[in-house]
């Protein structure tokens, strides 16, 4: 059964949900199967799953409602993720959390509700599937238990999406589904005009590790590299590996010159402290920043150049982190920490 603290953990539970890469993402018929299985199975109008993002509530797969999203405060799956029980509402117009509900003297006018969470294996709760009727009805215990059968499909579809979008060596996403973070990133700041920071860097002088002491030694300095950085970004960052020993930030909502700074502790960390300590092994990285600054910038442009501030970094001597923008790298260049 899931802890009462991973049910308050919503720091956690965001991240959760953001390792998954999902959200926004195009329709999928493997979970539209599984809302179309529900809508008939149970007899409801409408069907659908739903995520709960820090601040909304994004529906991947619908059948029967119109919206892809809603703001998080009328969501009826924001009450679902809060217990890890299934949430059963008979009749919305009758309960005091829900009558005033816009969803429900409004479209679509929900009336019944049946949802369960959507836990993830290491016990968050990032979503629901759910089932909903515009008239007042009971559900069985038999409809229960079939909701959430198929609720841990959804989970199981995620899982296996997620293990085929991830780096098998460090488990952090990889390149294909950053640059397709990257996509999103581009597309949300042209509406919201939230700054987004692209970061990129290398493990300097990498393969003199790789010769001197073995491929084994070198995947482990990779990983811990991998933990060390993602245990410094906050919630809503994204870290990848792209290849080799590249890997990518997403800092959101974040402009250039915070991103030097938080990119500077990233880089302290890793000099400061031994990757192994049998053998003794420390390393350094180089890093390049870029905030896009035109509305049409594609991913590749972003990163080519940011990649080209990465490459100025290790021109200058590496263990540098180098601002694309050249007015921002003559303002801020003379902060370097050597």
């Amino acid at each position: 059964m899931m802890s009462d603290r991973k049910l308050t953990d919503e720091a956690g539970r965001v991240s959760a949900l953001h390792r998954y890469c999902i959200l926004d993402t195009p329709p999928d018929a493997s979970f539209d199967c599984i809302t179309k299985l529900v809508q008939t199975n149970l007899d409801v109008p409408i069907a659908a799953m739903s995520l709960v993002d820090a601040d909304r509530q994004w529906i991947k797969s619908r059948i029967g409602l119109e919206t892809t999203e809603c703001p998080r405060e009328i969501s009826f799956c924001t009450h679902t993720i809060q217990s890890s029980e299934p949430l059963y509402i008979p009749n919305a117009t009758l309960d005091q959390r829900f009558a005033q509900n816009p969803l429900v003297t409004g479209p679509p006018h929900i009336c019944s509700y049946l949802g369960v969470p959507l836990a993830t294996p290491d016990g968050y709760n990032i979503g629901s599937l759910c089932a909903i009727d515009i008239q007042p009805r009971t559900f069985t215990s038999d409809q229960v238990e079939l909701l959430s059968s198929f609720g841990s499909l959804i989970v199981e579809e995620l899982d296996m999406s997620c293990i085929a979008k991830t780096d098998g060596l460090t488990g952090l996403i990889s390149r294909r589904s950053f640059i397709l973070a990257m996509k999103r990133h581009l597309a949300r700041a042209s509406l919201s005009f939230r700054p987004s920071t692209l970061v990129l860097f290398d493990i300097d002088h990498f393969r003199q590790i790789n010769d001197a002491y073995g491929r084994e030694i070198g995947d482990e300095v990779l990983r811990n590299i991998a933990n060390r950085v993602q245990s410094l970004l906050r919630t809503g960052d994204i870290l990848g590996r792209l290849g080799g020993e590249e890997f990518g930030i997403l800092l959101s909502q974040t402009d250039e010159e915070t991103a030097f700074e938080v990119v500077e502790q990233i880089r302290r960390a890793i000099e400061t402290e031994p990757m192994l300590h049998s053998p003794e092994i420390s390393v350094t990285a180089s890093f390049g920043i870029s905030s896009p600054r035109s509305p049409d910038l594609s991913p590749l442009d972003w990163l080519h150049q940011a990649d080209g501030a990465l490459c100025k970094a290790k021109c200058e001597g590496r263990n540098l982190c180098y601002l694309a923008h050249e007015l921002a790298v003559s303002r801020l260049w003379s902060r370097r920490f050597e």
